[in-house]
């Protein structure tokens, strides 16, 4: 019977310990040079896949109606369930407790369904929006912060384990005054350049604000019928000309941002309309007209942070690596909010700015 036992406690051992025998295994790396691995990062967006998410943000965005999304986004954890088969046609589930949101991309058209409600929103495609879900994947998010980015600004970083996979490292350090990321770390799929994890790092943060990482994989094209939005008899169906405040801003407001804004040229290389994303690499910075009653409680909470203070320009305050502004309202034309991965004397400059180009 002793010697029963002794062998049971043996197997048992075994099992539980493989796990970690396996995890400290070295992880095999390719010699590839990181200016050669953010190329075939930056042309992966057609490579189509599925499979799950878990993203995991410490990015405390004022609340507000028209951004609850992006501080669910940007400072909760979030699973994801994603079909993707290229840039204009995916699928991502955004799973929670209570039930789900999903977004589809497809036929020149999104689509938002809540499973709470039963009510699906379906809005055109706008090249000017907040982000969404589908910007928080590894791949799209990757993909993004090496847009502009140096050579001299990458490294290599040891290869590690993600999904299954021995995936190589690449960091990404910005040299750019306005910076307020200090580095991002990239661990991509070596055979299709997909992203597979992003960490994102303030200056002195031993821990990430923003990490997204793909948890299990499928490198197979998913079938055209999973992008494809099929509404149930019991579903509500909506129309909305603009996909967030954004994207409605950028079509209404009665006049044009310039090309660059302080010393950040536009991100995208065409001329901005009313609002403007300017930028490159990690460094992004967004102006937003806001219309009164939207800027008024933004400022409000703004002005409730603990890192907030008043300027000539408007009210600053910090969230991590993230700096957010609201300006004065003038003439009853509303303020703008002017955000992003910048230092808030880069937003203070921009703001003067702003002010003097839509007088």
């Amino acid at each position: 019977m002793g010697l029963r036992w002794l062998v049971v406690l043996l197997v048992a051992a075994a099992l539980v310990g493989a796990p970690f025998a396996l995890a400290a295994r070295p992880v095999p790396d390719t010699p590839r040079d990181p200016a050669a691995l953010a190329r075939l990062v930056r042309t992966s967006a057609t490579w189509g896949w599925s499979g799950t998410v878990q993203t995991s943000g410490a990015l405390q965005v004022p609340d507000s109606d028209s951004f609850a999304t992006l501080g669910q986004l940007l400072g909760e954890d979030n699973q994801l369930r994603v079909w993707w088969r290229g840039p204009q046609e995916w699928r991502v589930d955004r799973l929670r407790s209570t039930g789900e949101t999903d977004l589809f991309r497809s036929r020149g058209l999104q689509v938002r369904w809540v499973f709470e409600s039963d009510t699906a929103t379906v809005s055109p495609l706008s090249r000017v929006r907040l982000p969404d879900a589908a910007d928080l994947l590894p791949a799209t998010l990757a993909r993004s912060l090496l847009r502009g980015v140096r050579d001299d600004e990458l490294s290599r970083l040891p290869a590690a384990r993600v999904a299954g996979v021995a995936a190589p490292g690449l960091r990404i350090t910005p040299d750019d005054p306005a910076a307020s990321v200090d580095h991002v770390d990239v661990w991509v799929e070596p055979g299709s350049g997909l992203p597979l994890r992003v960490e994102l790092y303030g200056p002195g943060d031993a821990r990430p604000v923003l990490r997204t990482e793909v948890t299990g994989l499928d490198l197979r094209p998913p079938d055209s019928s999973t992008t494809v939005f099929r509404p149930a008899a019991s579903t509500t169906l909506t129309y909305e000309d603009a996909v967030d405040a954004a994207a409605a801003a950028n079509a209404l407001a009665p006049y044009d941002l310039p090309a660059t804004l302080a010393g950040l040229p536009v991100r995208d290389g065409q001329d901005p309309a009313a609002v403007g994303i300017y930028g490159r690499g990690p460094t992004a910075l967004i102006a937003l007209p806001l219309r009164g009653q939207v800027a008024r409680p933004l400022r409000d909470r703004l002005e409730a942070s603990a890192t907030a203070r008043s300027t000539d320009v408007g009210t600053v305050a910090l969230v991590g690596p993230v700096s957010l502004l609201v300006t004065p309202g003038r003439f009853g034309r509303g303020a703008f909010l002017v955000a992003g991965t910048v230092t808030p004397e880069t937003l203070e400059r921009a703001a003067t700015e702003l002010a003097a180009v839509t007088r």
